[in-house]
């Protein structure tokens, strides 16, 4: 399902036009390899770097044939993937000796395994539609479970509810409870509201209030829960990129509401749309190392880089990334920078 729905789209064209880091050479890590075998569990991010500095610019260096570059998951767990340090090349090859100069048969097949995603699909599939960041407004323009069908307090799957101010014309409604309000850490301004995602709805019956059933519930819906049209399936591109413009933002809010957190796991940041981020962007994560006080005077430390976040899902105000590495924990407070 996620293949179908949220495909891995290689811009090339983007990428290339124009963005400062496009117009920077690319640098081999230190330790990179000849050549690597790829291994159920990679990743392209995962194998790039383990040839550049850069791993997020893994699309401009791969030499691929036409149809691969239309779907880089045609690469495969076996594949081996050969750097040619005169560009820096990366391509998917084979070996066609053992070392020795003596040449081995070798088995043409087409692959039997998945192929290789871009980042882990399977951490931030739940994210695509859910949580989903609303604000003041939104809220006010939703609809609002009145009752269920029944005598029971809470609604589960393939119960029926019923709903005021449902928006004629909208058949599948998302089912949402407002979990917190996202602050932004320096100017203490509420950014927006994570709403829960509570399950999907479709209208059975028009009116004020509409009759609905519950598709499918992941929590418990009651009264005062809230309806918001259902989202159509995006086409999203995974296509590792800088921000075209400065970025100045700040971890707000982990997953689950823990303090720390590290790689693979996903964080919320004060920054969005209005300042210019977009799905793809990967940002630097600097620590903020506080400051000291010597001789009656305070002096602030220099910030430390220490790590990269891949965004995912962006609204105006909030976004969501991914922590693609790191060295030392993740927490509140800390920065978010270009790359």
């Amino acid at each position: 399902m996620i293949r179908i729905i949220f495909p891995l789209l290689l811009g090339i064209a983007t990428l290339l036009g124009g963005t400062a880091a496009a117009q920077q050479p690319i640098e081999i890590a230190d330790d990179a390899p000849d050549s690597y075998t790829v291994v159920r569990g990679d990743t392209l991010w995962d194998i790039s770097a383990r040839f550049l500095k850069q791993p997020w610019r893994w699309p401009e260096v791969w030499r691929m044939n036409r149809e691969q570059i239309r779907n880089p998951h045609l690469i495969y767990p076996g594949q081996i993937i050969v750097l040619d340090r005169s560009g820096p090349w990366l391509s998917v090859g084979r070996r066609i000796g053992t070392g020795d100069g003596k040449l081995q048969p070798q088995v043409y097949s087409e692959p039997a395994l998945q192929p290789i995603p871009s980042i882990p699909l399977e951490i931030i599939e739940p994210f695509l539609t859910a949580p989903l960041v609303v604000d003041e407004a939104t809220l006010a323009g939703s609809a609002t479970v009145v009752a269920n069908d029944g005598s029971r307090v809470y609604a589960g799957g393939g119960d029926t509810v019923f709903a005021k101010d449902v928006r004629p014309g909208v058949e599948r409604w998302e089912v949402y409870r407002r979990a917190e309000a996202l602050v932004d850490p320096l100017t203490r301004e509420v950014l927006g509201y994570e709403a829960r995602h509570l399950g999907t709805a479709r209208i059975t019956e028009a009116g004020d209030p509409a009759t609905l059933h519950l598709v499918r519930a992941h929590e418990e819906i009651g009264a005062g829960d809230r309806l918001l049209p259902a989202e159509l399936p995006r086409v999203f591109s995974y296509v590792p990129r800088p921000p075209a413009g400065e970025v100045h933002g700040r971890i707000i809010g982990i997953h689950r509401g823990v303090e720390v957190a590290g790689t693979h796991q996903v964080v919320i940041l004060n920054t969005g749309s209005r300042d210019g981020l977009e799905s793809g962007n990967v940002l630097a994560l600097w620590r903020n190392r506080g400051s000291v006080e010597h001789e009656r005077e305070r002096i602030a430390l220099p910030d430390q880089r220490y790590g990269l976040a891949f965004v995912f899902r962006v609204f105006d105000r909030v976004s969501y990334a991914l922590v693609v590495n790191s060295n030392g924990q993740v927490t509140v407070g800390d920065g978010v920078r270009q790359p």
